[in-house]
């Protein structure tokens, strides 16, 4: 077997739960953006909220989890017979404390953080929403000494159990009784438990309650506090600083946008601008998953095979089918986007839907970028991959404030297609001086130019009904048989 069909199976192992997990999550957007659930301005509150999430839960967790991998893998912590008990205590009161503070605060002062956001209307949701971000904190050791003692199955029934609660919850509430009430109708059940003046908060009291249940589970694997080391804790702080301000520029480039149309846009459209760009970014999903399923998959093989002979040949003919794949990806999606629109089920969305081309090749340049760190990686330079995060925010936010004031929301998805191209053309230049792989880059280039041209020839064609499909399928089709055919010797070993 070729370690390019093992990579494969790396991927689909490691990735199997997280993926899942998400793509459910995925499906709850039609639930949202149905009608008579949530119109664009209500989803919009949801989308702007949550944006937030992603950057506090950065600074919260405080790059402990690789932090704590990456204790637990030293020798002095291994040899002591109590060191993983004092390692796991510390890291997990470490993330407590500041998570409890945060809550406590962020309850006391919700109506004045709402305020803030400009959200006043919503201190209920933003009170939930402290609560939610605080136990993700708190549980994300548990979640990580699972992954770290080799247990798979524990670890994706937590997360698939979080999720199950979470669509559960919003299939009775939001599908069945605010559907239901909006539309008219009501039954004994709903007039008992459906309380319509809640609205999108119930999106946060379903997460709120689907988070609880995962921090229940984990409870009685919770350390005591005597194993906890205020040294050791220090020692991993200094640590886990660099790799929570590499997270949190991340953040910035993926959740950004979102957060700062709130505030260059006119107040009476923000809401219903935001719902519009947030629900159609879904569309990207295939590419987004392949991406996460990827690269839980590739960095281990990475590493594992960086000193054989030809790795770095392997890697460059590993980005050849990875982006001949992405890119299949965005074909499918854009040569039938007249049916996939229809994951968005409200019409009042699909005015947004100029947005998933260039969000979606913003996604696969995000890609790029996640198959070339291998280069800063095996060479022990880890700040690059935080410099390249820190140059990445800085493009994020100066384009946001000079283009969404001009193009609205799409404004914002160039943001986000010149941001990953950025970072993948800087980590490329970079890492050829320090550690070259011949990446074939007219290759790379070429599949995403003839992917891009075959959806603007489908475009070009003024046919309709089974003419339509036929020819698209066709040209979908051809795509995979010459790419097919290109990287066939991919999944052969190179020559010794």
């Amino acid at each position: 077997m070729s370690v390019l069909r093992k990579l494969a199976g790396q991927t689909a192992i490691y990735g199997l739960s997280s993926i899942v997990a998400r793509f459910l999550n995925f499906l709850l957007v039609p639930l949202y953006t149905s009608q008579y659930v949530f119109e664009p301005a209500e989803y919009g509150v949801v989308t702007a909220l949550y944006s937030w999430t992603a950057l506090l839960n950065v600074v919260l967790t405080f790059g402990m989890e690789t932090t704590f991998f990456r204790f637990a893998s030293k020798d002095h912590v291994k040899q002591n017979p109590d060191g993983g008990r004092v390692l796991y205590a510390t890291a997990t009161w470490g993330l407590f404390f500041p998570a409890l503070a945060f809550m406590v605060f962020g309850g006391l002062f919700a109506g004045q953080l709402a305020q803030g956001l400009h959200y006043g209307a919503y201190a209920s949701s933003v009170l939930m929403l402290v609560v939610i971000i605080g136990i993700d904190a708190v549980t994300a050791i548990p979640m990580a000494r699972l992954r770290q003692e080799g247990r798979p199955w524990r670890y994706a029934f937590i997360n698939l159990l979080s999720v199950a609660v979470n669509i559960g919850l919003s299939i009775f509430f939001l599908l069945y009784c605010m559907k239901r009430y909006n539309m008219g109708e009501s039954t004994a059940l709903i007039e008992a438990v459906y309380d319509p003046s809640l609205g999108v908060g119930y999106v946060f009291a379903i997460n709120l309650a689907s988070t609880a249940v995962k921090l229940l589970v984990l409870l009685p694997t919770w350390p005591a506090f005597g194993g906890f080391n205020r040294d050791l804790l220090r020692a991993m702080l200094a640590f886990g600083a660099p790799l929570m301000i590499a997270g949190l520029a991340g953040m910035v480039n993926e959740t950004a946008d979102r957060v700062i149309l709130k505030y260059l846009l006119p107040a009476d459209a923000a809401d219903a601008q935001i719902g519009i760009y947030g629900a159609c970014y879904k569309l990207a999903v295939l590419i987004t998953l392949f991406i996460q399923a990827f690269r839980m998959g590739a960095e281990p093989f990475f590493f594992s095979h960086a000193k054989e002979k030809n790795s770095a040949a392997t890697f460059a003919r590993i980005m050849n089918l990875f982006v001949a794949v992405c890119m299949a990806a965005f074909l499918v999606v854009m040569l039938f986007l007249d049916l996939f629109k229809w994951f968005i089920p409200n019409p009042a969305y699909h005015e947004g839907l100029r947005v998933v081309p260039i969000l979606m090749l913003a996604n696969v340049f995000l890609g790029i970028y996640y198959n070339q760190s291998v280069w800063y990686k095996l060479t022990d330079r880890p700040r690059v991959g935080s410099t390249i995060s820190l140059i990445g925010a800085a493009i994020t936010i100066a384009m946001l404030f000079a283009l969404i004031p001009v193009l609205g929301y799409m404004g914002a998805a160039w943001t986000t297609l010149a941001c990953y191209a950025s970072m993948a053309a800087i980590s490329y230049g970079w890492g050829q001086r320090h550690y070259p792989i011949p990446y074939n880059v007219g290759r790379v280039l070429g599949y995403m130019a003839a992917a891009v041209f075959l959806w603007w020839v489908a475009e070009q064609l003024p046919l309709e009904g089974v003419a339509k499909y036929g020819v698209r399928s066709a040209l979908l089709l051809s795509y995979v048989a010459v790419v097919g055919r290109m990287e066939r010797e991919v999944l052969r070993p190179l020559p010794g």
